[in-house]
């Protein structure tokens, strides 16, 4: 699964992406340019709580990520945990991301 990992990749999901928000997980996403591949990011920001905390979170997201076949063709993708990702199963936060792709129409 291959990342985003500039900071000019970034803004540029940020500035032209979809977002769509979910009690377990918040997405952003941007239509990829013919011939880039496309790729994920996992953000748990600070002030959810300490790094044993956050990286708890990532590593649920990206099991949910796996499990509903991520990267999705043609889009940049960040994931963005919430409080309640943290406490959740993989399980539960795929159902989530699956709802809101659902809901963004992809």
């Amino acid at each position: 699964m291959e990342t985003i990992k500039s900071k000019r990749d970034f803004e540029k999901v940020f500035s032209c992406g979809k977002r769509l928000n979910d009690p377990l997980l918040r997405i952003r996403m941007a239509k990829l340019d013919e011939g880039d591949s496309a790729r994920v990011a996992f953000v748990a920001p600070k002030r959810l709580g300490n790094a044993v905390f956050r990286n708890r979170c990532k590593r649920v997201m990206r099991e949910a990520a796996r499990e509903c076949g991520f990267p999705l063709d043609g889009y940049d993708v960040i994931l963005f945990a919430t409080r309640d990702t943290h406490d959740s199963s993989p399980a539960d936060v795929a159902r989530s991301l699956r709802r809101l792709i659902k809901k963004a129409g992809v």
